[in-house]
């Protein structure tokens, strides 16, 4: 399996549906089985041999800094990056980070969950000069499939990409391999200083330039409304049972 040293995280946003739902913690520290959510990820960028994590934040930055501070071990070193606009769209995001972080890098969301064989197949099977992003082709096992991102795909060439895709066969797990030129191509996508990161991966679809990694059986989980966070405590609970 390949190494990558660096990560970038996305975690600028507010979290605004579990907000209204009553949750007051910033979304990547609401509890998943008494851990915060974002503990999960740095566990396994750790195991990863990850060593420089960029973390992208915004809203509730100096309370989810002081969180993160004490989360992440010694051997990472942390890179603090403020996107003061954090009320724009997640492209706004990733490009804070040009020029700070080296590429190939590791691009994940601060509320997503992943197993570690995810990791372990999206580097495997990446080629580090293309975008890579890590599908998932259970369609029917998603959870609010209304609300993912939709993938088309051609052998293992990522064609196509969107929330209203009408024809699709896999889910954006919202985990990626970045080459730098991801950075150009969300310039691109701008439009009055705002895109998405799937704006961006949808131009480097189009150029021919990214690629996906199928997952296989491994579980993920994005957590961005109650009835997402209540079945990733479910999954966990389940998971830790004991079995007879």
């Amino acid at each position: 399996m390949k190494t990558v040293p660096e990560a970038l995280i996305l975690m600028a946003g507010n979290g605004s549906r579990l907000r209204a739902a009553g949750q007051t913690l910033p979304k990547p520290l609401v509890p998943i089985c008494g851990r915060p959510l974002i503990s999960y990820t740095i566990e396994i960028l750790q195991k990863l041999g990850v060593r420089t994590l960029h973390a992208v934040i915004g809203a509730n930055r100096d309370s989810l800094l002081l969180a993160l501070r004490a989360l992440v071990p010694p051997r990472i070193c942390l890179n603090p990056i403020r996107n003061p606009n954090w009320e724009k769209q997640n492209g706004v995001s990733v490009l804070c980070a040009e020029g700070q972080v080296k590429a190939p890098f590791l691009l994940a969301m601060g509320d997503h969950l992943f197993e570690w064989p995810i990791f372990e197949r999206l580097l495997k099977g990446s080629d580090p000069a293309r975008l890579n992003l890590a599908v998932d082709r259970k369609v029917s096992s998603i959870f609010d499939l209304a609300d993912a991102t939709k993938v088309r795909v051609r052998e293992r060439q990522l064609i196509a990409i969107g929330k209203e895709l009408p024809r699709y066969d896999a889910i954006d797990t919202g985990l990626f391999l970045c080459p730098n030129e991801i950075f150009s191509y969300l310039h691109q996508a701008q439009h009055r200083g705002d895109c998405s990161l799937t704006d961006g991966v949808r131009l480097m679809a189009r150029a021919g330039k990214a690629d996906a990694i199928d997952i296989g059986e491994a579980w993920w989980q994005d957590i961005d409304t109650p009835e997402m966070y209540a079945q990733a405590q479910a999954h966990f609970r389940e998971v830790a049972r004991p079995r007879v």
